[in-house]
């Protein structure tokens, strides 16, 4: 039977990825920031291209949404072209990073060592971490799900105490669904989730599962997103595509509000 975790606070992030230049990002903002004015009790963040910090952080001013980074350097400093740190991110008004997102572990060969540093390095600087774990098609097909998200979680947070675990975000992403218009069924995004939840106990400490905000990210939309919701153990998404326009985006958050 499965665990009944007490609910925590939702969050809906929108992951812009490689889309939008800064004038066409704080046109987005601005326009996000009038849809989210009633919002409910989600806490929202935006996590633009970097060289749309800047634009984005002046738009959502005051709004109460929040700034967020795609990516984040475990050094504080030092000769690593294109990378960028949490000082950095922190200067241009980010309270999120995100960390290991399939496509740097899948794409660009980011390892659950690598993820591990970022994650520490974002707590380091002051930021909020949405780490991200998940399967490929060919290892759910396979019956490797749970083995898969266990080595992550291990991974990730091997040697932090349940209230540094609690202090991050985790982001679910089945990466068969990213981008693909197939979404998790409820049940498969439940065990997911609880098999991170008991992870994270196990390896945290106890109140780790229990306090640590967990959200969906596989072709989030605004269709499915009340549906999603309804899982007790869902805390809100991590949203691609569907964040790139105001409507849909602002669909996605009102379900998580109510």
């Amino acid at each position: 039977m499965a665990t009944a975790w007490p609910r925590r606070p939702r969050l809906v992030a929108g992951n812009w990825k490689m889309h939008k230049t800064p004038a066409e990002a704080a046109g987005l903002a601005r326009e996000l920031v009038e849809l989210l004015r009633a919002r409910g009790d989600a806490q929202v963040a935006i996590c633009p291209p970097f060289p749309a910090l800047d634009a984005v952080g002046a738009a959502l001013r005051g709004s109460g949404i929040h700034l967020g980074g795609q990516n984040v350097h475990w050094e504080p400093q030092g000769a690593y072209t294109g990378e960028v740190s949490g000082s950095m991110l922190v200067a241009c008004g980010c309270r999120f990073a995100i960390v290991g997102h399939s496509e740097r572990r899948h794409g660009l060969g980011e390892t659950d060592a690598m993820v591990a540093k970022k994650l520490r390095a974002a707590q380091r600087d002051g930021l909020v971490p949405i780490v991200c774990v998940g399967e490929t098609l060919d290892e759910r097909d396979g019956g490797r799900t749970t083995e898969v998200l266990v080595r992550q979680v291990h991974g990730a947070y091997d040697g932090l105490d349940a209230a540094g675990a609690s202090a991050t975000v985790v982001a679910y992403e089945p990466v068969w669904a990213i981008g693909t218009g197939r979404v998790a069924t409820p049940e498969q995004a439940r065990e997911a989730h609880v098999t991170i939840r008991t992870t994270l106990e196990r390896v945290c400490g106890v109140g780790a599962g229990a306090n640590t905000a967990i959200l969906y990210g596989g072709s989030v939309n605004a269709e499915n997103a009340a549906t999603l919701f309804a899982e007790e153990e869902i805390d809100g998404a991590l949203v691609g595509g569907a964040s790139l326009q105001g409507p849909s985006f602002w669909k996605i958050v009102a379900a998580a509000g109510r």
